[in-house]
């Protein structure tokens, strides 16, 4: 599903004293929450028709005055502050439609699209099951207007210069959304706006003709979202490069000739800016994960490290480099903000896969996660290769790692890593006391207990959801909790009507 959007950079001054108004997003939004961004939002109907651009530049005007109080048309200068208060505490109430009509009310004809200039318009990358195709628009901040957040949504603005903002981003010291990180670099880098406008419409088009994003929710580690043979909802595999002079290719996952070159096109990309690439990594086997391996290694003669289960399983011809196991240290070099020493170190955590590894970087404590967890869906263990007891004891082990952001296979980086895990625990938790207390209604097969511990699951994903139930049930026998009869019937055994999962919430 794609949605449309407007963001605005608001500016104030000019040169190198120039600086860009972003806000702060609460750590309890679903989406970017935590981060800091550009004023903006989702196109509403109030604003016009998705196929009219300056209905998006109306949408920014709109969202800016929501979310700041700034009013950007000329023509509503004068407006009492009394006025002012009214229409925003109108557009932020529960009653929609009495916001939009005091909005309406305040701005007549004048809708301030005027105001602002269109710097490109970027679609987000497929990474997530909700896409933004998003207009970035510019304004000078006018004179006798002054931007105030108020707590909700938001919870802090401030006017930024972006060079001191991406240095402070590198220290890991400020959080940025994606995009501000993409618009800060080229806003440095140009001699004035005009040049920015043009190098982002540029860099724009390529995105649209096919180039990969440069994504970083964190410094030091750039994801690239490639279509890969995986399992619905998702359609594309996250290979990761990680360093910034010495990089490193995690999974690199496409098998599909096309999507490898995208991969390839940003790689020489990199490489063309000075950097070195020194290896690839691979988290695990499973094809929606290493599709590429063996053409990234021939391409660019690179070694190719990972479990040892992992590299005995590898198809393919490529240069086999050193095995890893739990706690070896992959070096990156110097971390951006200049740390020297930083690395990449890996974490052991089977249950998913036998040989499947987590890498865990040293200067921002990020953690690439592989298929542990994912922020769009749950994580398939399929008996025999994947093991819940084991997967689950893996999982736990990850609340002891030092984490901050943390990067799945699949879907969109999170920046509370422990949170998502104590959220996968409690839902292991509390699908294994549906089983058992669906057993306790009866003895039953796996046939019967399907479509009953799974209700919530799309019949059309039942051929996945036997395996993850073949997996629960196998567990329950390891606890000791429920037997199967030679006819291939489950039966739940006396005083066992409870989960022994760790639900992971004390932690």
């Amino acid at each position: 599903m794609t949605r449309h959007a407007a963001a605005i950079l608001l500016t104030r001054s000019a040169g190198p004293d120039r600086e860009v108004y972003l806000v702060e997003r609460s750590k309890e939004l679903r989406f970017f929450g935590g981060y800091w961004a550009l004023p903006g939002g989702v196109l509403g109907a109030e604003d016009g028709a998705e196929d009219d651009p300056a209905s998006l530049r109306r949408c920014a005007v709109r969202e800016l005055f929501e979310e700041t109080g700034v009013l950007l048309d000329p023509a509503l200068s004068a407006t009492p502050a009394s006025e002012r208060l009214r229409v925003r505490r109108a557009m932020l109430g529960d009653d929609h439609d009495a916001g939009v009509r005091a909005w309406q009310e305040l701005c007549g004809p004048h809708r301030g699209e005027r105001a602002v200039t269109d710097v490109c318009r970027i679609v987000t990358p497929p990474f997530a099951p909700t896409r933004y195709d998003t207009l970035f628009v510019r304004a000078e901040l006018p004179a006798g207007e002054s931007p105030e957040v108020w707590p909700g949504e938001l919870v802090a603005g401030r006017f930024v210069r972006p060079a001191a903002a991406l240095d402070a981003w590198r220290r890991g010291e400020l959080m940025l959304v994606p995009p501000v990180v993409i618009l800060f670099e080229h806003l440095v880098r140009a001699r004035d706006l005009q040049e920015f406008d043009a190098v982002m419409a540029a860099t724009a088009a390529g995105y649209e003709a096919g180039r990969l994003h440069h994504v970083r929710f964190s410094p030091g580690v750039l994801l690239a979202s490639l279509r890969s043979p995986t399992l619905p909802p998702a359609t594309t595999t996250n290979c990761y490069i990680v360093g910034e002079s010495e990089l490193w290719i995690v999974d690199p996952a496409p098998p599909d000739a096309d999507e490898q070159e995208r991969l390839f096109v940003l790689l020489d990309e990199l490489r063309g800016a000075g950097a070195r690439l020194a290896g690839i990594l691979v988290t695990h086997h499973h094809g929606d994960h290493v599709g590429a391996v063996a053409a990234t290694s021939a391409r660019y003669g690179l070694p190719v490290r990972g479990h040892p289960l992992t590299l005995e399983r590898l198809r393919g011809d490529f240069t086999r480099g050193a095995p890893l196991h739990d706690g070896d240290v992959i070096p990156l070099g110097r971390a951006p903000d200049g740390t020297p020493g930083w690395h990449l170190q890996a974490l052991f955590t089977p249950g998913h896969d036998r040989g499947h590894l987590c890498f865990r970087e040293s200067r921002y404590d990020a953690v690439l996660v592989g298929d542990m967890l994912s922020t769009i869906s749950t994580i398939v263990i399929d008996p025999p290769e994947g093991h819940l007891r084991t997967y689950l004891a893996s999982l736990t082990r990850l609340l002891d790692v030092p984490m901050g952001t943390l990067y799945p296979a699949h879907g969109p980086a999170v920046r509370d890593g422990h949170r998502l895990v104590r959220q996968y625990l409690r839902h292991r938790a509390q699908r294994e006391q549906k089983l058992i207390s669906v057993l306790a209604a009866g003895p039953a097969d796996a046939a019967t207990l399907l479509p009953q511990v799974y209700w919530d699951v799309d019949p059309r994903m039942f051929g996945v959801a036997a395996r993850s139930l073949a997996a629960g049930l196998e567990k329950l026998a390891e606890d000791g909790v429920a037997r199967v009869d030679a006819a291939g019937i489950w039966h739940l055994l006396p005083g066992r009507a409870s989960s022994t999962a760790d639900p992971g919430v004390a932690r």
